[in-house]
């Protein structure tokens, strides 16, 4: 009995780490190999197999680095199926989705809010926990402009009480279900959304996505809109309204890594090399933020970075893959220490800056390359693989080498060795793997590297399902002991 038990706790801890490494990767989105039905139909077995037959650990799964589409996805599914659930797993689940609520972006939540309602979710339990989102938003007003129909649905959906008068959130409810009505509004941005429908001079004091309609509607010249636009744009609207041949007005040093990798490698090839300091200042001051307490901890490190053709990604995905394994280069040389990190691209590159997506990807090359003992003839602590798996040239080779390896060379495991992948394999319902004994884990954003090397040893068999469990019980106590210092207890 005691053997189908753990043969059983086995089985559980890997269909977790295998949801795990879909639910950081996958966003239904086409990928390079796939196409986004077979990327979504591959998501939905998984979504219902694990909430189905796992629960406790469907729910825990919302505390890991998981992507906002899965965690959308993983609170919704909890929400339709509250019935199944026991009353203790209702109260975790619901500390659980109120925490991941407060983290994600607005325009998220309430995409979210319109499929609860469309899906007929309306419990007790469900409307509470809008109301409570709705409640801790710092200015409802600003969302009922920029957000008009998914503040509406939620309004709705939840009952919300507007009352009359002249309080903030009976005027939210004017401007929502009676519009019009009211000749002007105390709230600053209900006011000018009302005046920019005939004052051009109120546009600019609108949420720039909300502005652009109204530009249009007046005609306004592009320039002439965006400079007057310009204050009050986020980090991003600005990347995105500036043309690549100009610098934007932006600090590019504050943005986050891998937002910033896209950024660079989206730059015509003697752009970046004329903003060589900057981009790469911005890049190594973006990476030593995101390694935060463990930059120079990790002692020896080589890297083997995909820059074949397929890490160019797709029309969804645009050179995501490749935007990863720039942004790992940059954040594994803080990791390791001081002049002990050494990158090697499958290309043969040797200028990060300059990286494009071409040729084969002849990881099986590299791998023997990266672990040549570095200056002093020293072997690496550690070897980081960040590709997506397709070792061809010639096929096979990667996870040969990595096999002999261990096998024969280093059966002590002097050096670690993790595979982390950005491409999720829908046929497989993973991210593609090189080897049977090298731990793999998929990776959306470089920062997570530190949190996805810690998930990927227990893929390597030599810790047990008893070990997982507590650690996602670490990581749940954590993340719902952050939410209650940053926002208050999570009800």
């Amino acid at each position: 009995m005691r053997t189908s038990e753990n043969s059983a706790d086995l089985v559980a801890a890997e269909d977790v780490l295998l949801f795990a490494n879909a639910a950081i990767t996958a966003t239904g989105q086409r990928e390079f190999r796939s196409g986004a039905l077979d990327q979504q139909l591959s998501l939905d077995f998984l979504h219902t197999y694990v909430r189905v037959n796992y629960r406790r650990l469907y729910a825990a799964s919302l505390a890991l680095d998981i992507n906002d589409h899965n965690a959308a996805r993983i609170v919704l599914g909890l929400l339709a199926t509250a019935g199944e659930a026991s009353a203790e797993e209702r109260r975790t689940e619901g500390r659980l989705i109120a925490a991941r609520l407060a983290r994600l972006p607005p325009q998220r939540v309430y995409r979210l809010f319109g499929e609860v309602r469309r899906a007929g979710i309306n419990n007790r339990r469900t409307r509470a926990i809008m109301r409570d989102w709705l409640a801790a938003r710092p200015d409802l007003g600003h969302d009922a402009v920029k957000y008009r129909s998914g503040v509406k649905t939620a309004a709705r959906h939840v009952h919300l009480r507007c009352p009359q008068g002249a309080e903030p959130l009976a005027e939210v409810g004017a401007f929502l279900f009676r519009p019009g009505k009211l000749p002007r509004y105390e709230h600053p941005l209900l006011d000018a959304w009302r005046r920019a429908h005939y004052e051009q001079g109120a546009v600019a004091e609108l949420p720039f996505t909300v502005a652009e309609g109204f530009a249009a509607r007046h005609g306004m010249k592009r320039e002439v809109f965006l400079k007057r636009a310009a204050p009050r744009m986020t980090r991003l609207e600005r990347l995105r309204t500036h043309a690549v041949t100009q610098r934007p007005d932006v600090d590019l040093a504050a943005m986050p890594l891998t937002r910033l990798a896209l950024y660079v490698l989206a730059l015509p090839f003697e752009q970046r090399a004329a903003l060589r300091t900057e981009l790469t200042g911005a890049l190594r001051t973006a990476a030593r933020r995101a390694a935060g307490k463990h930059a120079g901890s990790w002692g020896r490190v080589h890297a083997v970075l995909d820059d074949s053709f397929s890490s160019s990604g797709s029309g969804q995905k645009r050179r995501r893959p490749l935007a990863v394994a720039l942004a790992c280069h940059h954040l594994l040389e803080v990791l390791a220490a001081p002049g002990a990190y050494r990158g090697l691209w499958t290309s043969g590159r040797g200028d990060a800056l300059l990286v494009r997506p071409w040729g084969p990807t002849p990881l099986g090359m590299r791998v023997l390359d990266a672990l040549e003992p570095g200056p002093g003839g020293a072997e690496p602590d550690r070897l980081v693989i960040v590709s997506d798996g397709w070792d061809n040239a010639p096929a096979g080779l990667a996870g040969e080498v990595l096999r002999v390896w261990r096998a024969q060379l280093d059966p002590g495991r002097r050096t670690a060795v993790v595979h982390v992948n950005p491409v999720y394999e829908a046929d497989g319902f993973d991210v593609r793997r090189l080897a049977v004994g090298v731990p793999t884990a998929g990776i959306r954003d470089a920062e997570d590297l530190p949190a996805l090397v810690e998930i990927a040893r227990f893929a390597e068999g030599r810790t047990g399902a008893a070990e997982l469990h507590a650690y996602l019980d670490r990581r749940v106590a954590l993340f719902l002991g952050e939410k209650a210092t940053e926002k208050g207890a999570v009800a």
